[in-house]
């Protein structure tokens, strides 16, 4: 290949002409199937007399390429002498490389070696140790690096896939540690060192991750690493050079160097550290590292901590990890003696103040205070909090040593709202107020549970909280709102006090402060949840729900929605006029949102939570107004175009909450309209596509076109919804990627053509009995064999004649109805049987049985004709079971409270073909079940109907449902009768 051509063309790709670089990218396509393309830009990367901008764009590409392409499962096949080429030259590349591009190198590196290590690279760890022995700094650097991705691979591997790493670290890690060792030798190190001390801390954070390598269990060893860490603790940071800016400045090195430091302190010693709670070749390494270095480390951790007395600096993520530390401490009784003598000062000199509103706090609000309620809502960001850390921390001593710990704390936070309460209103101190404040909230749990402090709360709040609503200082009317919300559920002796508050929030909906809002929002949620009388709501419930979607406009919040959702779920149908006009602003802010997600941060994701919520809110109002049917085609247009958008890969984060949505409209709406089965397509794609893991919740809508829209699945050519779902389920039966739970909803879809389409699917019959005999013969799982003789059993209620015709056909006869009637033998420990469970199984096997029974004998095979006694007791004891299970049933709903909601989404339809209680009803003292005579049988039809009448009242039936159109369509036929009418018949 020509590397200078090849060179040009990556030029071209730099040009500010978008003409220019469509073109070079189209050569760099057209080049990627030329034998040596990968080779040339590597041998690109390394030719220092080629611009660099050039070899950075040449290293870019190599990266992408590997990327997508190492795999020997791809389209195009890099050439095995391209591979080997790329395995000699990659580490030495990575070694040279300037930074701008060693961190392309890397992540190519990172590809090829999770493919081809250790079985096609061998050479790779010895060619790293020998860099890592070199006296070149840029050499050990590369080394570093690639070591660094080599025991990444096995950061999270088992035990068994771990294996090479064992001799990784046998290879390097003596040579890392003298290097360490000498790297902290140096008098006033540069930055650089900083760097080389990250990358050797990363390789031993991935080597211990999971668990000690043997190699480290040696004490020597062990002990010299402790003692590097411990140096690197006790290392002061370089005033000098430290950037000015905050962002900058956390991230420096020093401080990361620290930080990783930090991080495999803490991981070995909430892993590893606890002789209780470690494995047993770790105990005796657990006893060491508890007796001998986490006090050590303690001190160090405490030392640190002590800056922040003295006004020094550290950064927050330091913060957070070192307390994450003093908090294990706390359950570790040699730790905690340690730590006893220095607790006041920690929790009033440093904890305190870390809870107080700050500077950073103050700029954040008046300059940005959407990124401050964002932050202040965000996991993520708690991960990284200082202030977190400082209420788990305090969360933490009082859990564990409340009784010597809580009442001095909690006199604390008196004092501070004593001297608050007295100071002039020009020297108030403020922050101090938020900080106690926000540790009165955050204890809320303890003190609702604590006494005395249990029945002081009322008197606390009324004081000291609810007058903050009105201060001065925005940022303590929202920590009023949040403090208010945290003891909602108090019970008030004094009930005017709860609705004193709960007006209060109210009115902070239209605080002019965003985060007051947005916090008043959310406690709203629990005063909605705690309101004993919801004529409180009532009358201003239109002006809720208005603040609600104008802050909606302001802020993608997933907890603005939950209480919208808390809302919609407490007053239910009262919801019906507002429907409409609810799932308007949410549908329009979870445009909104998406729009955001796309253009946000990796790292940023709550528009995306935000819009989630909005379809979970939109659920919760469909569900509402379930038993308002007629509304639903009013809120078909707001939510189709987001369910024709998103039941793709786009919205695959979201595809269970669209589901939901989709059963819904597929289940209430008076009919299922074309804009409605507009979604099969798109779901069946998915479904055969990608979305496996959502076959059971796709099961629902299919369910509820077959069964609620027959006539258009039976009709409609265009798309053929029949051979469309044959295709489908076809495909999932003989995939052997699937697990058998993988696929147990496609034969509840076979069930519920045949059911709902009889007389009427006569071709589909042999189609489906086929696939479904083919797919049992390899079955494992029992819940899937029950399913698919479930077909079996379907196909002959839908035509016994038809089916066993077919069977006969095939050969299968003897086979399947041996299956099945083994099936029906088998027991479990307990007695009890072992297959066809649930109730609507026992029915469906029931009715195909019976379906054959009522064939004249001259149209039933010799075979069955010889096995009639053997039908005949299944019959029986099946009806036998399924009575005992029927009158369980009953009885629990005659037990059940009378206010219990058995409605929802496929209530009917779901207990009868989902309920797996009848698994501990059935009795085993049936043994007479196995002389079927002429007599009980008699008996059993003569009784029948009256048993039926008895067992399942008209008022009992209609706890399952109001309307016969949701019904099953089996849930109207009575096995009894039915047993009787063929008994009558042939007796």
């Amino acid at each position: 290949m020509d590397l200078s051509t090849v060179a040009s063309i990556l030029q071209l790709a730099l040009s500010p002409n978008a003409e220019e670089r469509n073109h070079a990218e189209t050569q760099l396509k057209q080049y990627q199937h030329a034998p040596g393309y990968v080779v040339g830009l590597l041998q690109i990367v390394v030719t220092a007399n080629i611009d660099i901008s050039v070899r950075q764009v040449a290293s870019i590409q190599f990266k992408n390429f590997v990327g997508r392409h190492w795999s020997s499962e791809t389209l195009i096949q890099v050439p095995e002498s391209d591979r080997v080429a790329v395995r000699q030259n990659l580490l030495e590349a990575l070694v040279h490389a300037p930074p701008i591009i060693r961190v392309q190198l890397a992540d190519g590196l990172k590809t090829v070696v999770n493919y081809d290590y250790p079985e096609k690279w061998p050479s790779l760890l010895p060619s790293i140790d020998s860099n890592l022995k070199s006296q070149e700094q840029t050499r050990i650097c590369g080394a570093l690096y690639a070591l660094r991705i080599l025991t990444r691979k096995y950061e999270f591997k088992d035990e068994e896939e771990r294996r090479p790493l064992y001799q990784i670290i046998e290879t390097t890690f003596s040579t890392l540690l003298n290097f360490l060792n000498y790297l902290l030798s140096l008098q006033n190190p540069p930055i650089e060192v900083a760097d080389l001390m990250k990358l050797t801390c990363k390789v031993f954070w991935s080597s211990v991750y999971l668990e000690i390598p043997k190699q480290l269990h040696d004490p020597t060893l062990f002990s010299a690493w402790m003692s590097c860490f411990h140096r690197i603790l006790e290392m002061a940071v370089p005033s000098d050079g430290q950037p000015v800016d905050p962002d900058q400045r956390k991230v420096w090195g020093w401080w990361k160097v620290k930080k990783w430091t930090i991080q495999i302190i803490n991981r070995l010693y909430n892993r590893f550290g606890d002789p209780k709670m470690s494995r047993p070749e770790n105990k005796s390494f657990a006893l060491v590292f508890q007796k001998q270095f986490a006090p050590q480390f303690l001190e160090s951790h405490l030392k640190m901590l002590s800056v922040i007395r003295q006004g020094g600096y550290l950064p927050d993520r330091i913060i957070n990890l070192l307390l994450q530390y003093v908090s294990t401490s706390i359950s570790k009784s040699a730790t905690y003696q340690l730590l006893k003598p220095h607790l006041d000062a920690l929790l009033f000199e440093i904890i305190f103040p870390l809870m107080c509103f700050n500077d950073a706090d103050y700029k954040l609000w008046h300059e940005d205070p959407h990124e401050y309620v964002r932050k202040g809502y965000d996991i993520i960001e708690d991960m990284y909090s200082s202030r977190t850390a400082a209420i788990n921390f305090i969360s933490e001593l009082f859990r564990k040593k409340g009784k010597e710990n809580l009442q001095k704390f909690l006199a604390f936070i008196v004092n501070v709202f004593q001297s608050y309460e007295a100071a002039p209103v020009d020297q108030k101190p403020y922050r101090q107020k938020d900080g106690a404040l926000l540790a009165v909230g955050a204890l809320s749990d303890k003190l609702k549970e604590t006494e005395p402090y249990k029945s002081q709360l009322e008197q606390m709040l009324v004081q000291h909280v609810f007058p903050e609503f009105s201060s001065p200082i925005g940022h303590l009317r929202a920590k009023a709102a949040w403090v208010s919300g945290q003891y909602a559920g108090t019970s008030f002796v004094n009930k005017e006090n709860f609705s004193s508050a709960f007006r209060s929030i109210v009115a902070a909906l239209r605080d002019p402060e965003l985060p007051v809002r947005v916090d008043s929002v959310v406690a709203l949620r629990s005063f909605v949840e705690s309101c004993k009388d919801l004529d409180e709501i009532r009358p201003i419930l239109p002006q809720l729900l208005d603040e609600f979607f104008k802050l909606m406009n302001e802020v993608e919040n997933e907890d603005l929605v939950f209480t919208l959702e808390t809302i919609v779920d407490k007053f239910g149908e009262e919801m019906a006029p507002y429907a409409l006009g609810l799932c308007q602003n949410l549908a329009s802010a979870f445009w909104k949102c998406m729009r955001s997600s796309e253009g946000e941060d990796d790292d940023d994701d709550s528009a995306a939570l935000a819009a989630v919520a909005c379809l979970r809110a939109i659920s919760t109002i469909l569900e509402s107004i379930s038993k308002l049917p007629d509304l639903f085609p009013q809120l078909e247009p707001i939510l189709l175009p987001i369910l024709q958008r998103m039941l793709s890969t786009d919205g695959q984060d979201i595809f269970e909450e669209l589901l939901e949505i989709v059963s819904y409209l597929t289940y209430i709406s008076p009919t299922i309209s074309l804009g409605l089965w507009s979604l099969w397509v798109p779901m069946v794609s998915a479904l055969d596509e990608w979305a496996i893991d959502f076959f059971e919740n796709i099961l629902v809508p299919l369910d509820n076109y077959i069964s609620r829209s027959t006539e258009h699945f039976l009709t409609c050519k265009e798309p053929n919804y029949q051979q469309s779902l044959f295709k489908l389920i076809s495909r999932v039966f003989v995939d052997n990627n699937f697990e058998d739970h993988d696929i147990e909803p496609a034969p509840k879809l076979i069930e519920a053509v045949l059911q709902n389409c009889r007389d009427r699917v006569d071709e589909w019959v042999e189609p489906y009995l086929k696939i479904s005999i083919e797919r049992l013969r390899r079955t494992q799982k029992g819940y899937l064999k029950d399913l698919l003789v479930g077909v079996v059993a379907n196909a002959l209620y839908y035509n016994p004649g038809l089916s066993l015709n077919i069977l006969q056909r095939m050969g299968v006869t003897t086979e399947v109805f041996q299956t099945w009637f083994t099936l029906l033998q088998e027991t479990k420990k307990s007695g009890q049987p072992a297959h066809f469970r649930r109730e609507h199984d026992k029915k469906v096997c029931i009715l195909g049985l019976l379906s054959l029974l009522s064939l004249p004998s001259e149209l039933m095979p010799q075979e069955l004709q010889a096995g009639m006694d053997q039908i005949f007791k299944a019959v029986l004891k099946l009806l036998v079971l399924y009575r005992q299970q029927l009158e369980e049933a009953a009885k629990k709903r005659e037990d059940a409270d009378e206010d219990e909601d058995f409605g929802g989404l496929g209530s009917d339809h779901d207990d009868s073909e989902d309920d797996m209680g009848g698994d501990d009803d059935d009795d085993d003292d049936d043994d007479e079940n196995d002389e079927a005579n002429a007599e009980k049988l008699q008996r059993l039809a003569a009784e029948a109907s009256a048993f039926r009448r008895h067992s399942l009242s008209d008022d009992e039936s209609d706890d399952f449902t109001d309307d016969e159109e949701f019904q099953a369509p089996i849930d109207n036929v009575d096995p009894f009768i039915l047993f009787a009418d063929i008994m009558d018949v042939s007796l």
